[in-house]
């Protein structure tokens, strides 16, 4: 009998235990971490500028709220490679406090799709960047990871998620085809993603992104200069060297900073498109 409980208290305890196991969800404690947080943004956006107090200003007697507002959208996406070593990796570094790291979208190599913050709330991704006279790009942009080492091409069933997941984007905030750069493009100095295998033409032709004409021999307006060229397509130029890596990186799937003619008609493509939008 006394073999028997014990039997039975072992089989109950293996059971109890393998259901626990099997409900376990690693994100659980994070996941109240978002909620809490995303609460106490909310209690500030809900709050009336009536009860704030503006040191030292003629503040009117009684508060009038205007009756015409609404969520800032974004307006740009940018794109990145995780450098990491696996979907659970990048997850696991965005979810920790410490790392002060994160994206709206993860999207892992068989195209599962992460939505990780609302589009409305702003992603610690871009970092210090600048495009164009943009210097705050975390402000006014969706940040989306995609699993890639930096090193490896991106697999189709993570490209046909992207595609997706872009057209969703675009359709939702108007985000002008211009404005699908990569992480790259706005941090040339210290960014190298998404690395040079992305697929950027294929994205252009569906609308994300500029491409430009290949057997078009265009040329850059006399008395232009390389850096200004790459300035106004939209690259910081601080660092020329850096500017010019991230240009033919995008647009020539090239590392190297030799500008030939051919990059030069590329330049002149992009200036002329942007003056166009």
């Amino acid at each position: 009998m006394l073999f028997s409980k014990r039997t039975s208290f072992a089989i109950v305890f293996f059971v109890l235990s393998t259901l626990v196991a099997c409900n376990y969800f690693p994100y659980a404690k994070t996941n109240q971490v978002y909620r809490k947080h995303n609460k106490e943004l909310i209690k500030l956006v809900k709050e009336d500028p009536s009860i704030q107090t503006i040191d030292q200003l003629p503040k009117a007697a009684e508060w009038v709220g205007t009756t015409n507002f609404d969520l800032r959208k974004p307006n740009f996406v940018i794109i990145h490679h995780t450098a990491q070593n696996s979907c659970e990796q990048t997850l696991r570094t965005f979810t920790l406090e410490r790392t002060k790291v994160s994206a709206h979208y993860v999207i892992c190599k068989d195209g599962t799709i992460h939505h990780m913050l609302n589009d409305y709330l702003r992603a610690w991704h871009g970092g210090v960047a600048k495009w164009g006279n943009n210097t705050d790009i975390n402000s006014s942009s969706i940040g989306i990871e995609l699993d890639n080492n930096g090193f490896e091409p991106f697999d189709s069933a993570q490209i046909k998620s992207l595609l997706l997941l872009l057209s969703k984007l675009k359709e939702t905030y108007k985000i002008p085809a211009n404005n699908f750069i990569g992480h790259g493009d706005i941090a040339p100095v210290r960014k190298n993603d998404p690395n040079i295998q992305f697929p950027w033409i294929d994205l252009a032709k569906n609308g994300f992104g500029v491409w430009f004409q290949p057997n078009l021999i265009d040329t850059l307006p006399a008395g232009l200069s390389i850096p200004l060229a790459l300035s106004m397509v939209g690259y910081d130029i601080k660092d020329t060297n850096a500017a010019i890596l991230a240009f033919k990186r995008h647009f020539r799937q090239d590392s190297t900073s030799i500008i030939n003619e051919s990059d030069r008609s590329v330049l002149a493509q992009l200036i002329q498109n942007k003056l166009l939008h």
